[in-house]
């Protein structure tokens, strides 16, 4: 794997008075797919949405490459390669499948880069035939693991170099949890750097490179998502039935 591409350097925040994150510190390299697991209230989606920008850090540094970007602003981080697919999925039901994709490249269209901006469209559309099917259609008419593969499409819209993805098995049918992780992998293969969020340990670890465990907002273990799967504790509290959940 390439060098570090994401940093995070004894990260904490909270929510109120309530510290949802405690020192947490973790990479991921360029090229890795690295997911972070957990129970619900771990911390997990607090950290992606501090990564972004929505929640600022009450101690720590976070470093994308070379750049600090602890204090900048969300449209600041998405413009620098960091694209978030939320927890929920939170498209716009009553805009078309085009026009939610469109959305995505909203900083692209100020900087005129039309070109680059169809290449990527045209990529999404390849990746998930069925919403170039239903371009037309409005999002909301679509069935949940559509929806994701939409809040997915949107988000590489933003030509990301780090692509953030949270809970993307929410709420699906295992079919569709399937069919989702075989478009992540796909991306990662084709050389997409992914920090995942999954409250599905199972299927987390089966796909990443490498993993991380909160618990209580705190980084308990780390190590090859293999090994990982393979330790008794991680077995014991993690690998049995998984549901989803707000973290």
């Amino acid at each position: 794997m390439g060098p570090p591409l994401l940093r995070l350097q004894g990260v904490s925040t909270g929510y109120g008075d309530i510290a949802a994150l405690r020192n947490v510190s973790a990479e991921v390299r360029s090229g890795e797919l690295v997911c972070i697991i957990g129970s619900n209230g771990a911390g997990k989606t607090t950290l992606l949405r501090t990564v972004s920008g929505l929640l600022r850090p009450r101690s720590g540094q976070i470093w994308f490459g070379e750049r600090n970007i602890t204090s900048l602003a969300p449209h600041r981080i998405v413009e620098l390669g960091i694209s978030q697919v939320p927890q929920g999925r939170e498209i716009f039901g009553s805009l078309t499948v085009r026009e939610n994709l469109m959305l995505g490249a909203y900083l692209r269209h100020r900087k005129r880069e039309w070109a680059g901006i169809q290449t990527d469209l045209d990529f999404v559309f390849h990746l998930f035939p069925v919403l170039k099917e239903r371009e037309r259609q409005r999002a909301g008419t679509l069935s949940g693991g559509q929806q994701q593969m939409l809040a997915i499409g949107r988000s590489l819209m933003s030509k990301p170099r780090l692509l953030l993805l949270d809970e993307p098995s929410l709420g699906l049918a295992p079919l569709f949890v399937k069919e989702i992780f075989n478009h992540v992998t796909r991306l990662h293969q084709q050389g997409m750097t992914v920090l995942l969020v999954e409250q599905n340990a199972r299927i987390a670890l089966s796909v990443a490179d490498r993993a991380y465990v909160l618990q209580t907002g705190e980084v308990r273990m780390e190590g090859p998502a293999r090994e990982l799967m393979e330790d008794p504790e991680i077995k014991r509290f993690y690998l049995g039935s998984q549901s989803g959940g707000q973290t």
